[in-house]
């Protein structure tokens, strides 16, 4: 039987961001795969450099509205090495709090994305219900859903209340009552069994081999948590697991992310009933000093690593960030061998992809490396799809100039 070559993405109805698969097939059966990034690039690398860090640090939560407190902690905390600061306790565990509240609303979401993405919408609508509780909550105690604004250079923005803690108790108690109901689902409803084992396998090897992150790389036994393996904020003093499981398919990595729901209620007890008295904050400078850190935070897709370097003054020199998806993306080809093609949109959503915090872009011209401002960038557009395109502006530019005229 010959092989054919598909084109999934950039623009496709189970992709909810832009990625290109080129997937060749024999039939039915996926032979190999090769990704394409880079449809989203939004430059926040670069306009972090013409920013405070005051300003980076909420331009960097916008990376990603599920991973957000993962950015904004990652980022904070180089700039805390740098200067020298050292938070206060209580805003160390306030930190811990939204990173867990934020990690349950991201595998809520996942679950009902993976069950619509097999057509099993009943777990979409009962997962996305239970999504709410911990929306609700986070608006609670920072006033946003979403993109939550908590953290700040020494420490943390808002503290919490006992009246707070306590709506926080209830509601986790809510909570891992329902991830039981889920791990019941999971565990027993042979469908939903049946659909995702044996879909989208990488073996430990490989998983190691390519460096999966995250549930990722904890659904093929790979014990790698930052939370446990480098710990930050107040993780040092939790007692919690490191969730693996060795089934190495889309099922392993559905299981995995179930009962970390389950250890990221442990962690929130412990971090509400423990959480010392005192500041929340400690006075920074305005100008961090010369220096430069890297910083990584377990995000709910995995490893989040982020590098600043400063100067001197109120700008950092560079920032650089090394979203999760990114280095996920590397074992989803893997995972697509020896499949069928209905497989692909289920196995591209078991790593609960985040093109927007992954894509990048970089213009080689020969054997150097050339630097563009916006004017530069936007004229050297122009004149590429003038030469291989052969589409004369000409005309349009002379129109939009005698617009501008009469205005």
């Amino acid at each position: 039987m010959g092989s054919v070559t598909i084109p999934i993405g950039p623009q496709h109805p189970a992709l909810k961001e832009p990625a290109n698969f080129s997937i060749t097939v024999a039939g039915e059966r996926i032979l190999y795969t090769s990704s394409r990034l880079g449809y989203k690039h939004r430059g926040m690398e670069k306009a972090c450099e013409e920013r405070t860090y005051i300003q980076d640090m909420y331009l960097l939560e916008r990376i990603c509205g599920i991973c957000s407190h993962s950015h904004s902690t990652a980022f904070i905390q180089c700039v805390e090495e740098i200067a020298g600061l050292t938070p206060p306790p209580r805003a160390l565990y306030i930190r811990t709090l939204f990173g867990e509240l934020e990690r349950i609303h991201s595998h809520l979401l996942w679950l009902g994305v993976a069950g619509h993405e097999v057509g099993f919408d009943t777990l979409l609508m009962y997962s996305w219900r239970d999504r709410e509780v911990v929306m609700d909550l986070l608006a609670l105690l920072s006033g946003n859903r979403v993109n939550y604004g908590i953290n700040t250079i020494g420490g943390v923005r808002r503290d919490i209340t006992d009246e707070q803690i306590i709506k926080a108790l209830h509601d986790v108690d809510i909570l891992e009552e329902r991830t039981k109901y889920y791990i019941d689902i999971a565990t027993t409803e042979q469908s939903f069994i049946g659909r995702l084992a044996g879909v989208g396998y990488i073996s430990h090897g490989d998983a190691v081999r390519l460096q999966a992150v995250g549930p990722t790389g904890r659904g093929s036994n790979v014990p790698h948590d930052m939370r446990a393996s480098d710990p930050y904020a107040a993780y040092g003093e939790m007692d919690f697991k490191v969730i693996t499981d060795n089934h190495c398919d889309v099922y392993g990595r559905a299981v995995v992310r179930l009962l970390e729901l389950l250890e990221s209620c442990k962690i929130i007890r412990q971090v509400l009933r423990e959480i010392p008295d005192g500041p929340v904050t400690v006075k920074a400078p305005r100008k961090i000093p010369a220096g430069e850190a890297v910083s990584r935070v377990e995000a709910p897709r995995g490893e989040d690593v982020h590098y600043v370097k400063g100067n001197g003054s109120d700008k950092p020199e560079r920032v650089r960030v090394r979203a999760s998806t990114m280095a996920n993306i590397q074992a989803v080809n893997k995972m697509m061998e020896n499949n069928y093609l209905a497989d692909v949109p289920i196995i591209i959503a078991a790593i609960d992809p985040c093109f927007s915090c992954t894509d990048r872009c970089i213009e080689v011209i020969g054997s150097e490396h050339k630097e563009f401002g916006l004017k530069a960038l936007r004229q050297h557009g122009t004149d590429w799809y003038r030469e291989n395109r052969g589409i004369d502006f000409t005309e349009l530019t002379k129109k939009l100039q005698r617009r501008r005229g009469e205005r």
